[in-house]
């Protein structure tokens, strides 16, 4: 098992942070950054201390075996078996984040060990004697500390985890022994306690090192999109070396919408956005700001895949799908198919384009509406009208998603071919008013409402979120809580599959 340090360094990874309030240029496309504060860091360094301390024990100690000269009994082996490390309590931790790394330090830490013991020496009486004893002995260590730093970088879009530096420091060790006349040899006994100093020091330095191949191993097999739905993935590969400073820990990454399992492709007119993260309220623990180039390309991605276009065939005032409705509006229609039923077939001529301010969010949809008469089961297209669709819109935390919903603020519109002659658009205008208010926005806000995932481990939920909304950009800046039923899983993944559905499946 991975331990308690190493688990740490696994969530503060993976939870994608970037730097605050100070600016840090990027050198490739990134379009979220995610800041871990002070206080996320405590938060995930406290839970997981309390949670899996046990991950280190039981820890078995190699054997230990020593030869003594006592007075007046001569030579004597002594040999301690079955030295296991059971508990460990830790009285205070810190984790610091500076310009090499991360380095995790826990203080005043003690531990109890168990350890059977055995002696035994020859001595003459009229012959030859071998006498031994044994027995049972319990251990405490205290003041014990220990320190591990690791260093984090971008390979290929994945974090690469080193150690820079790990160790661990006895200052104490208490041995009390019992069974047999143990209470005899306790001076000779209390000489092994710097023996076992070492011995617990190199053991518990020894199963840090181990695991931080295996933990680097299984950052390097994240997946590097989390699934949106059938159609869309969010890029989260990373980008740039992490951003370290003296209260956060940083990271970018892409963060642009692809498709489904093929990898990104970016436009060259894509530019990247000045990583910053900056909330109003410092003591928050996760800050994740997303550029609005987030946005459109999922725009754009949905418009490629044909997904913004669909044929109305219901809608709330029923008689608008019927030529006797438009008789007064459009009296050549009604004439040339009387009593017909209608269609209304919409499609997004361009991508919507997105844009953030301070104060709102602009959406402007280029959309043509084509007008289908159904007669005798033929569908014939008897006029396209051309819309400019200004609405205005809102964000919401939905469990970890970032949801949304737009309302209508304006619109324009043109004739852009008819086979009825000309239409007098003052008096669709009214129709098509109803129609954006009552189809289009509503099937908007149905997909909008669900949100798309943020990168958020499985597991850990956003709490008392607040969004801000500045220039080109969204940042959500919220508190996190954790499900303990999900500790287990999360630290000790089995496989890549379970991995990658433990982080980013919502």
């Amino acid at each position: 098992m991975s331990p308690i340090m190493l688990h740490l360094l696994l969530i503060i990874s993976l939870f994608i942070p970037s730097h605050t309030l100070t600016n840090h240029q990027p050198t490739s496309e990134s379009f979220i950054s995610i800041l871990i504060s002070q206080n996320g860091l405590n938060f995930v360094k406290d839970l997981l201390i309390t949670k899996e301390i046990s991950s280190l024990t039981p820890l078995q100690l190699p054997k230990i075996e020593k030869s003594a000269r006592i007075p007046f009994v001569g030579n004597v082996d002594i040999v301690l078996s079955n030295i296991t490390i059971y508990q460990i309590n830790v009285t205070s931790s810190i984790v610091k984040t500076g310009e090499t790394g991360v380095a995790i330090i826990a203080s005043g830490t003690t531990c109890n060990l168990s350890m059977n013991w055995h002696y035994s020496y020859s001595t003459w009486l009229l012959v030859p004697i071998e006498i031994s004893d044994s027995g049972h002995a319990s251990v405490e260590v205290e003041g014990m500390d220990v320190g591990l730093t690791l260093g984090l970088e971008n390979q290929r879009g994945s974090l690469k985890l080193s150690i820079l530096e790990c160790g661990c420091y006895v200052k104490d060790v208490s041995i009390m022994l019992d069974g047999g006349v143990s209470w005899l040899y306790q001076g000779v006994v209390d000489a092994f306690e710097g023996q076992i100093g070492f011995a617990v020091e190199n053991a518990i330095t020894q199963k840090l090192k181990e695991g931080v191949p295996k933990l680097d191993s299984f950052l390097q097999s994240l997946p590097k999109g989390i699934s949106v739905d059938d159609i869309a993935s969010l890029n989260v590969t990373f980008v740039n070396d992490p951003s370290l400073s003296n209260f956060s820990i940083g990271f970018e990454v892409n963060g642009l919408f692809t498709e489904k399992g093929k990898d990104a492709v970016l436009n060259s007119n894509q530019q990247s956005f000045q990583a910053l993260v900056s909330c109003t309220n410092s003591s928050k623990m996760l800050g994740i700001s997303l550029d609005d180039t987030v946005f459109n390309s999922a725009s754009a991605l949905y418009f490629n895949a044909e997904f913004m276009r669909w044929i109305v065939d219901k809608v709330p005032d029923q008689s608008l799908l019927n030529t006797a409705g438009w008789r007064f509006i459009v009296p050549q229609l009604y004439k040339k198919y009387p009593n017909d039923d209608m269609n209304l077939n919409i499609t997004l001529s361009s991508p919507p384009v997105i844009r953030m301010s301070p104060h709102t969010i602009d959406a402007t949809v280029y959309a043509d509406l084509i007008i289908d008469v159904l007669e005798a089961g033929d569908v014939i297209p008897v006029a396209c009208i051309s819309l400019v669709i200004s609405a205005s819109g809102s964000v919401n935390i939905l469990r970890n998603n970032l949801a949304g919903s737009m309302k209508l603020d304006e619109f324009t519109m043109s004739l852009k071919w008819s086979k009825i002659g000309n239409l007098r658009m003052y008096l669709i205008q009214p129709v098509m008013w109803t129609v954006i208010e009552t189809v289009i926005l509503p099937y908007a806000n149905s997909h909008l409402g669900k949100g798309f995932p943020l990168p958020i481990i499985h597991g850990f939920t956003l709490q008392n979120a607040e969004i801000i909304c500045s220039n080109a950009r969204i940042t959500v800046c919220s508190d996190v809580a954790f499900a303990e039923d999900f500790i287990q899983p999360l630290i000790y993944p089995t496989t890549k599959r379970c991995a990658s559905d433990l982080l980013y499946r919502l």
